[in-house]
């Protein structure tokens, strides 16, 4: 390939690479959130695993919650790592493609789609994550609300 016109192509592969560019910087900030929430549900169980054995009983459903949270923020983690490693694969057969002047158009649009997919499962089990999370929250919540609220005057419910 002469360089004059290798250049527009060139030129044209890094244009395309850009918005897989820039959804890979997306997905790399999920991760950090992920990794984060995971860091502190660990946190959380240790905490809970250090009391002694007759403080811990009470806290049995929360550890069980715990492991249940970590269980799909550990799926959103491997479900963002591959979408970010198909992103990246995308990227590479773009400029593979350029340099050895191949079609490779389905096999990247398949890529993606993949990649698309893996971001969708990814935060299907965030979302299922977040809601276990404020659920316990949400029921902590009403607990305090109901234990100081003041009790009902006669001929009132």
């Amino acid at each position: 390939m002469e360089l004059t016109s290798a250049i527009p192509t060139l030129a044209h592969a890094i244009q395309q690479s850009v918005a897989p560019v820039f959804l890979l910087t997306g997905v790399g900030s999920l991760l950090g959130v992920l990794v984060n929430r995971l860091g502190r549900i660990v946190d959380r169980y240790r905490q809970l695993r250090s009391l002694p054995a007759e403080q811990i009983t009470p806290h049995r459903a929360e550890m069980a919650l715990l492991q249940r949270r970590s269980r799909l923020i550990h799926f959103a983690i491997r479900y963002s790592t591959l979408c970010a490693l198909l992103i990246c694969v995308v990227i590479s057969l773009l400029f593979i493609g350029v340099e050895l002047g191949s079609e490779l158009s389905p096999l990247i649009a398949a890529l993606f789609v993949c990649g698309m997919l893996s971001l969708i499962a990814s935060l299907v089990c965030f979302l299922k994550e977040i809601s276990l999370a404020t659920w316990r929250l949400e029921a902590a919540f009403d607990a305090d609300l109901r234990q100081d609220a003041p009790p009902p005057r006669d001929g009132q419910s």
